[in-house]
């Protein structure tokens, strides 16, 4: 499939499913982007490229960036962020800082979680309601994450942010202690 193809289908099925998502009618939708009810329509059957300047007015009025409405990986997506790319957003000479670790568009209640997992220990978690995504951030050990049959490493100082509704472990298979910050949203019940 060409790329222009894949982004027509990515485009389509993301726009519905964050339109659904926030809970939003095509109507209130196309108020919100100041773009046409029909353009729409066409946008979530993949029957028309709209130009860049439709695609910024959806995504803002979505609340989500052009990123995710033009993503299109298919299945759980497991973004694994390395710890030299966490962004520093201000630092003092001191030593003081704050640093973005990861992020995800997450539309409903999130829980923040402390783990600790001895050496060849795990656990496994059944699939959270759709929409649910989880987000990971390492601080002693190696945390091996498997979402789906798809095993991913995540090391100490490192993130990862997965969609949680699908099968997934959390396990420890090195030779120290792993400890985690996890940060878990679930959607509102509508």
């Amino acid at each position: 499939m060409a790329d222009l193809d894949l982004l027509t289908q990515s485009l389509a099925r993301n726009v519905k499913r964050w339109r659904t998502e926030r809970g939003f009618t095509l109507e209130a939708l196309a108020a919100r982007a100041g773009v046409s009810r029909g353009m729409l329509i066409q946008i979530e059957q993949a029957r028309t490229n709209p130009s860049l300047g439709t695609v910024v007015k959806i995504g803002d009025a979505l609340g989500i960036s052009i990123t995710t409405l033009l993503d299109w990986e298919q299945g759980p997506k497991v973004r694994v962020v390395p710890a030299e790319q966490a962004v520093r957003l201000w630092h003092t000479d001191a030593g003081s800082f704050s640093r973005l670790l990861a992020g995800v568009e997450a539309p409903g209640p999130l829980e923040m979680w402390e783990w600790r997992l001895m050496p060849g220990e795990s656990s496994p978690s059944d699939p959270h309601p759709t929409g649910t995504v989880e987000m990971v951030h390492v601080t002693t050990g190696e945390l091996t994450l498997t979402v789906d049959g798809a095993e991913h490493r995540v090391p100490a100082g490192a993130s990862a942010s997965f969609e949680s509704d699908t099968p997934h472990t959390y396990g420890n298979e090195g030779a120290e202690p792993m400890e985690m910050i996890m940060a878990v949203s679930v959607p509102p019940v509508r």
